[in-house]
């Protein structure tokens, strides 16, 4: 096969397409049992070669090397949707218009309004959602055939954790307000003195919930005084050297004593922190009966079961004795129906809407799900610190990407040799 002529015409055939001389529906390429058609190639070329000519980038890939990619991404796409195909990995409308969705409210529209925007950027709202439903079957494949090729072991998430650029990545950011009350050089005792009052008076007003922004305009000589003092988000070493260390000390809304420098006195209050550190989750302590459908039991004698059960617990019996007697969760059942603590994140959407509408102590009234019939209490709620935990989803995630990114060049690699192509130069 002489690729050089091949490139050559699939630039002709891009060409024609992109001046509109025809329409061309030539088969550039077979791979396996589909095709890559000429318009096909066409329609992705002028689209690259348009998003390239308007950016500001001084050196320009050439059209050969261009369509030379564009033509490896299509066969590379054509093998994997065939294997999705084979697999049954399919997008069905649902999920595809939730992502639509997510789009358009990314965009700040509705779906109308993202409609009427693709149709007057010339775009087909159907041809979207197809090349939209391509991209997610594609990325759903990916994860199955190479997700499972990825291991983190737990040596590897160690070393992660403790180098130096895992520490600047999971690193705290600290929002600081500053006012500054200028001293002139060689000042008298008693102006610096006045200035120090100012500045304690200052301090004491923020403390007692006086509004930063509005101090800091009345009061402040410092560049940032007109944006109410904000220095912005900024990490610990991207902090002043003044006070750094001391806004490290401060809890979000607390206001630090007078700071003295050459310049004259800083008050600084640390308004607001975020990063790793932070992380919180509200948890529930829940227990349950679960009682279910069976031959000898129908969906109203099941319901009637769990209302008995809920009187009998009103009345005074024992949860747990109840639950070890007649739940059939087998999970939970001999532990009195403990689920232990959660977020709720790994029930059913019934189940976790029940319990979220209870106050500690209080019982359920019962309810179904997919699983049956529920009563359930929750015993106790708590906002727990996850930070350790959040750092090592972080560690996880990035090793994961890492790792991912390289299994799925292996694995593009191998079916692409292990695939039938052949490129054509004429339809």
């Amino acid at each position: 096969m002489n690729v050089e002529r091949f490139l050559a015409w699939s630039l002709l055939v891009a060409t024609a397409s992109l001046h509109a001389v025809e329409k061309l529906e030539g088969i550039v390429a077979i791979v396996d049992d589909d095709v890559v058609l000429a318009s096909e190639l066409a329609e992705r070329y002028n689209a690259v070669y348009q998003r390239i000519q308007e950016s500001e980038a001084a050196a320009k890939p050439s059209p050969e090397a261009i369509m030379s990619q564009l033509m490896e991404r299509l066969v590379s796409e054509r093998i994997q949707l065939q294997l999705a195909n084979q697999r049954g990995v399919d997008i069905d409308d649902e999920t595809l218009t939730q992502r639509i969705n997510a789009f358009a409210a990314e965009s700040r529209m509705t779906l109308d309004e993202f409609r009427e925007a693709l149709e007057k950027d010339g775009i087909s709202y159907r041809k979207f959602r197809e090349d939209i439903r391509r991209e997610l079957q594609l990325q759903r494949l990916q994860q199955l055939m190479v997700g499972r090729r990825v291991s983190i072991s737990e040596q590897d998430l160690e070393d992660l954790m403790a180098s130096p650029s895992f520490r600047e990545l999971t690193s705290d950011e600290y929002r600081v307000g500053h006012i500054l009350l200028a001293v002139e050089g060689g000042a008298s005792e008693s102006t610096v003195a006045r200035a120090a009052t100012a500045a304690e008076d200052i301090v004491a007003r923020l403390r007692k919930g006086a509004d930063f922004a509005q101090m800091a305009v009345e009061h402040s000589a410092a560049a940032t005084a007109l944006e109410g003092g904000d220095l912005g988000w900024r990490r610990a070493a991207e902090l002043p050297s003044l006070f750094g260390e001391k806004v490290l000390e401060l809890v979000p809304g607390e206001t630090a004593d007078p700071i003295r420098n050459s310049l004259g006195f800083h008050v600084i209050q640390l308004l607001e922190k975020r990063g790793v550190s932070q992380q919180r989750q509200t948890q529930m302590h829940v227990r349950h009966i679960l009682v279910q459908p069976s031959a000898i039991r129908s969906p109203e004698e099941t319901q009637a079961l769990a209302e008995s059960l809920l009187n009998r617990i009103v009345a005074g019996e024992d949860f747990a004795e109840l639950a070890r007697e007649h739940s059939e969760d087998a999970g939970s059942a001999m532990a009195g129906g403990d689920l232990g603590w959660s977020d709720g994140s790994e029930f059913v959407p019934e189940f976790r809407g029940a319990i979220a509408r209870l106050d500690v102590g209080e019982y359920s009234r019962p309810f179904q799900s997919q699983f049956g019939w529920h009563v359930a209490q929750v015993l106790d709620r708590r906002n727990q610190d996850v930070s350790d935990e959040a750092r090592r989803n972080v560690a996880m995630q990035v090793l994961y990407e890492r790792r991912f990114a390289e299994k799925l060049q292996e694995w593009l690699q191998e079916i692409r040799d292990e695939a039938f192509v052949e490129l054509r130069t004429g339809g």
